[in-house]
């Protein structure tokens, strides 16, 4: 099968756009759900620090305030991790799938038992006490969700009073709690874990439309360009080619006097028009010559 110049320079230029299309795409695509996951960290991180800073509010202002009432009664928002909890799920009121846990795996408060998942993530914190934190996805009921864990250790011996035995913890605690949650902790042990967990779904659907606004654009990019170098490709080359192979099919049959080669320009067809001329000039003379 003849194909043309024409066509063929599109098949090349369209088999170089498909390749470039698709890699620009991948690498794009990459890029910007990278770009999702370091903002969602960000987010992420703002919360830990959220509530890291609730708690120390509450352990520096609110609980030495709360001394003469614990003699009495105990009050769970003397607790840091019990305030920050209770501020952060203010915000999660407003903000779907985001979630601030302060979880043990042996609590003082049952609400604060972790969960299988969050008992995994600790255990591999207190396996590894050099971690500072961990950054993973999972899978949640409404979809893919970033947490970050950072673990929980006994720093300030003042803490044990509460959760070393229950001979040794306030008796308002023990009427609250019972003896049996919260207590045998070890100093400097991972004994739970910070987690706050952002949705990915927001970050993700922004990725997904700036990833198909670039190609949009890409392919409007290249629609152009194939036009203009078709264009271009037509009055520089296909047109002026064609005028040569017609002018040299009439010299070729004897058609002298109606051969005319366009020698304008000063590319290379132009140079093949004007060698075309000088051949049809050369002929002219021969047949006179023969003709004499």
């Amino acid at each position: 099968m003849r194909l043309s110049l024409a066509v063929k320079f599109n098949l090349v230029f369209l088999a170089v756009f498909v390749i470039g299309f698709a890699s620009a795409g991948l690498a794009a695509r990459a890029l910007l759900r990278r770009a999702a996951i370091d903002e969602t960290v960000q987010n992420a991180r703002v919360l830990m620090e959220a509530a890291g800073a609730s708690q120390n509010y509450t352990a520096t202002q609110v609980t030495p305030l709360l001394q003469t009432q614990l003699k009495y009664g105990f009050v769970p928002q003397s607790v840091p991790a019990f305030s920050a909890v209770e501020t952060l799920m203010a915000l999660e009121k407003h903000l779907s799938g985001y979630s601030y846990r302060s979880t043990m795996l042996n609590p003082t408060n049952p609400r604060d038992r972790a969960s299988d998942w969050e008992t995994d993530v600790i255990r591999h914190l207190h396996d590894k006490p050099e971690l500072k934190e961990i950054v993973r996805l999972r899978d949640t009921p409404s979809g893919k969700a970033l947490y970050i864990a950072r673990p929980n250790r006994i720093t300030d011996a003042a803490c044990m009073e509460c959760h070393s035995v229950p001979s040794r913890a306030p008796r308002t605690l023990i009427d609250k709690y019972g003896p049996d949650n919260g207590f045998n902790w070890a100093m400097h042990e991972v004994i739970g874990a910070d987690f706050v967990s952002v949705p990915m779904a927001l970050p993700v659907a922004r990725s997904d439309a700036l990833l198909r606004t670039f190609l949009a654009s890409l392919l409007g990019v290249f629609a152009l360009l194939l036009l203009a170098l078709n264009a271009m490709v037509h009055l520089l080359v296909t047109r002026r080619i064609r005028a040569l192979s017609r002018a040299a099919d009439q010299a070729s049959l004897g058609e002298l006097d109606d051969a005319t080669f366009n020698e304008g320009g000063r590319d290379e067809i132009a140079s093949l028009a004007a060698s075309f001329a000088r051949m049809k000039t050369s002929l002219v003379e021969a047949f006179r010559m023969i003709e004499a």
